[in-house]
């Protein structure tokens, strides 16, 4: 049986070591709400790693994780302590066997000031719409 994972790895600087702790209070209330639903999306971590900086979070996937729940954590982060500029990631569909279109990836960027989306891609969407354009196959 194939499975499938969305895999990524990212930073998210929410400013001072002061905001890290609320940063873990918003993702406890986030993983809360989460679970309510019916069903809950796969969840993500998060955790400060001396190598990245006492200030920077490091948000990651467990084998399989909802990106939209990491957008939502980035965003509350963004309002909760005034963040500005972009932030982004990237992430990576695999299958556990090769099968067709069993892999993809993508990337988002946010402006952490509005919460908005900037840009977003899906290699699997970008492929398409490639062969579509020539008619072929």
């Amino acid at each position: 049986m194939t499975n499938f994972f969305t895999r990524y790895s990212c930073l998210l600087d929410v400013g001072t070591s002061a905001n890290v702790e609320q940063a873990f209070e918003i993702y406890a209330a986030l993983m809360a709400e989460n679970g309510r639903e019916d069903p809950p999306a796969e969840s993500f971590h998060v955790s400060v790693t001396p190598d990245y900086g006492a200030s920077r979070l490091w948000l990651r996937d467990p084998g399989t994780a909802d990106q939209q729940l990491a957008i939502t954590f980035v965003t509350r982060c963004a309002e909760a302590f005034g963040l500005t500029g972009r932030w982004g990631f990237q992430w990576a569909g695999i299958a556990s066997d090769p099968v067709v279109d069993g892999f993809s990836g993508g990337a988002h960027v946010l402006d952490l000031a509005t919460g908005e989306t900037i840009a977003w891609t899906s290699t699997g969407r970008w492929l398409a719409d490639r062969l579509a354009e020539r008619g072929a196959r």
